[in-house]
C-alpha cells in the first residue's frame, strides 16, 4: 500500500513539473520580442550623365572603416556620456560598413554630376582616392543621431585634404525606425560636406 502511494505521488509530481515547465516555456515564447532588421534609407539615383556634363575626373571611394564597437549587428545607442549599448532585437540587415560605403558613393554621385564616382576596385591610375573612417554612428541619450569621424582625399601618394566631421540631427519620433531615418539623414549631410570639399579641390593631373 505504501509503495503504491509513493508511486502515485512520484507520477503526480513528475506530471506537475512537466506541466509547469510547459507553461513556463509557453510564457517565454509569448513574451519574446520579435527581431527587427533595418537598412539606411535609399539615396535617390543621380541622373544619367551626358557628354555635355560628364568629365574625365574620377573619384575612387575606399570601403568605409567603422569603429570596432559599431562593427556588429545591433544598432548602437549611447545611453550616457560613457555608456554604449547595442540592441538585441533591433539589428542592421547588412554590415554597417557596407551600407555606409554604398550610400556614400551614391550620395557623392548625386552631388558631383561632373565626377565619375567608383569603388576602389574600379578606380583608374589617375583617380583621386577618398578614404573615410567613422568613430560614431549611433543614437544618443539627448534624442539625437550622431556621426563623426575623419576623411582624407589623396591624389596618387599626395594627401590633398584631411577633414574631421561631426554631424548630429534630432529624432523626429521615438523608436528605432526614427533613429535609422535620422542616421540616414546625418550620413547624407556628411556626404554633402565631403562633396563640397571635393568640388573645390583641383582635378587630378
Amino acid at each position: 500500500m505504501m509503495a503504491s502511494l509513493m508511486f502515485r505521488w512520484r507520477r503526480f509530481g513528475a506530471t506537475t513539473l512537466l506541466m509547469i515547465a510547459t507553461a513556463a516555456l509557453a510564457g517565454c515564447a509569448a513574451q519574446s520580442t520579435p527581431t527587427n532588421r533595418y537598412t539606411l534609407p535609399e539615396v535617390e539615383s543621380p541622373p544619367s550623365p551626358t557628354s555635355s556634363i560628364s568629365g574625365n575626373r574620377q573619384l575612387s571611394v575606399s570601403p568605409v572603416e567603422v569603429a570596432s564597437y559599431l562593427d556588429q549587428e545591433g544598432i548602437v545607442m549611447q545611453t550616457s556620456d560613457i555608456e554604449l549599448n547595442a540592441a538585441n532585437q533591433n539589428l542592421w540587415a547588412e554590415e554597417l560598413g557596407h551600407q555606409l560605403t554604398r550610400q556614400l558613393r551614391q550620395s557623392l554621385s548625386a552631388e558631383l554630376p561632373g565626377v565619375t564616382v567608383v569603388s576602389s576596385a574600379q578606380g583608374g591610375a589617375g583617380a583621386q582616392r577618398l578614404s573615410l573612417s567613422v568613430d560614431q554612428f549611433q543614437g544618443r541619450y539627448d534624442g539625437r543621431a550622431v556621426a563623426s569621424g575623419e576623411w582624407q582625399l589623396h591624389d596618387g601618394n599626395r594627401l590633398m585634404m584631411q577633414r574631421h566631421f561631426d554631424v548630429t540631427r534630432p529624432l523626429e519620433n521615438d523608436g528605432y525606425p526614427a533613429l535609422v531615418r535620422a542616421l540616414g539623414a546625418v550620413w547624407k549631410d556628411v556626404a554633402r560636406q565631403v562633396a563640397a570639399a571635393v568640388r573645390a579641390a583641383p582635378s587630378a593631373d
